[in-house]
């Protein structure tokens, strides 16, 4: 894993740069929590590194203000991920995980496919610049997103798992200040209950997505493969 993927932008604490992970170069896409805290200064710094395109995960419920302007320069797109509450798929997965583990991805991935696809394809055709993906907290709707681009671009399983659990240790003193329990813990208790682990499900996860056979089989075009090749990873 490269050291120097941790950016420090002023107002958020979980940010940092896929690139280094399997072909991905850096630059092309980063991660984080939503930007909403992020200060001026934060956003200018955004803007320094390159982001263009800022992509949402959350639902349109969660549109929370910015506490600073936006640079005019940057696109706003969204794309929701989860379904919406009172679906199916909601009322089964949210007294299971809250689908806040790892838990429900694949069922997301498997019944939600337009979701993941719509996503991807905005990460596609952006602009030319850096792509930021968030959804709330940045973990679970980014973490399945940053796995379809990093399984797409031969990373490793172990990195792909390693980057996830970073963001516990990124958010923990923001749950914390919320009054809320060691996600890290409570995401273990729950998939305990279900006899497995944060690991062995994203493990799983991974193991089980063809790639880029699950893009190309859900709509996404071999013009956007291309596309979106090109965006993300170095030329071997």
């Amino acid at each position: 894993m490269t050291a120097n993927r941790n950016l420090a932008w002023e107002g958020c604490v979980n940010v940092r740069d896929l690139g280094g992970l399997g072909r991905i170069k850096p630059g092309a896409v980063v991660r984080m929590e939503a930007p909403t805290r992020l200060t001026a200064a934060g956003w200018a710094a955004a803007w320094d590194y390159g982001v263009r395109t800022v992509l949402d995960l959350r639902a349109a419920d969660e549109d929370w203000p910015d506490e600073a302007p936006r640079p005019a320069g940057i696109t706003t797109v969204r794309a929701p991920l989860d379904p919406e509450p009172g679906t199916p798929f909601a009322q089964h997965w949210t007294p299971i995980d809250n689908m806040a583990t790892p838990l429900y991805l694949p069922a997301l991935l498997a019944e939600y496919p337009e979701r993941v696809i719509a996503a991807v394809r905005a990460i596609a055709t952006a602009a030319p610049g850096c792509v930021v993906v968030h959804c709330a907290g940045g973990k679970d709707r980014t973490g399945l997103i940053a796995l379809v681009l990093l399984v797409l671009a031969g990373a490793e399983p172990g990195e792909i798992v390693a980057d996830y659990l970073l963001t516990f240790d990124r958010m923990k003193e923001r749950y914390a200040a919320l009054g809320a329990r060691d996600q890290l813990v409570a995401a273990g208790e729950r998939l305990a209950e279900h006899g497995t682990t944060i690991e062995a499900s994203l493990s799983s996860t991974i193991a089980g997505l063809k790639m880029p056979d699950y893009l190309l089989a859900n709509g996404f075009s071999e013009a956007e493969l291309a596309a979106l090749d090109a965006r993300l990873c170095t030329r071997e």
